[in-house]
């Protein structure tokens, strides 16, 4: 499959693997991929950044850990049985610096060596790609349909993050859609 991707969807999926490995994970997921595209520099990236999608924003909630946008460990739900987060953020500050709480658990704060593992929802967003460049009957796979793959499902977490970013899905999904069909012609 890989031999239809153009010069910049390859350097998308391999932009990927490196932002996996500088946010410290073990697995490449949508959201790996999805910063990879609006780090890349070209068409796609400036279509996702027009529907605020900010690549120090998404790096540091992807950094987090968050699913949705906002902080992972929930300060209403914990106020709501008594714990106060922002003392236990500093009181775990001063035990184990700045920070401490903001590498979820699981993951390392060194950079993982060696090849890393796509996801099962990352390799599901190329396939979904294909299928989005067959659909639009493009003859190769364009950094435009990997974005479209990966804000296709709503449980990718590409997709949540990009929509807690404030992103209308809708219409960031029908400019991609432009974008890549403005291009084959």
């Amino acid at each position: 499959m890989f031999e239809r991707f153009s010069d910049a969807a390859r350097t998308a999926v391999n932009g990927a693997q490196a932002v996996a490995r500088s946010l410290g994970d073990r697995h490449i997921g949508t959201e790996h991929l999805l910063l990879s595209l609006l780090e890349g520099g070209d068409a796609t990236a400036d279509t996702l950044a027009r529907h605020g999608l900010d690549p120090a924003d998404l790096r540091a909630r992807i950094a987090r850990g968050d699913n949705a946008g906002g902080d992972p460990l929930d300060p209403e739900a914990l106020r709501a049985i008594g714990i106060d987060l922002d003392a236990v953020r500093e009181a775990t500050e001063e035990s184990f610096g700045e920070g401490a709480l903001d590498v979820p658990a699981g993951r390392h704060r060194r950079s993982p060596t060696g090849h890393i593992p796509f996801m099962a929802d990352a390799k599901k967003s190329l396939e979904l790609s294909l299928r989005q460049a067959l659909r639009l009957k493009s003859k190769r796979i364009d950094s435009g349909h990997v974005a479209l793959g990966v804000l296709q499902d709503p449980r990718f977490r590409s997709t949540r993050l990009a929509d807690a970013a404030g992103a209308d899905l809708d219409a960031l999904r029908a400019d991609l859609v432009r974008q890549v069909t403005a291009k084959a012609a």
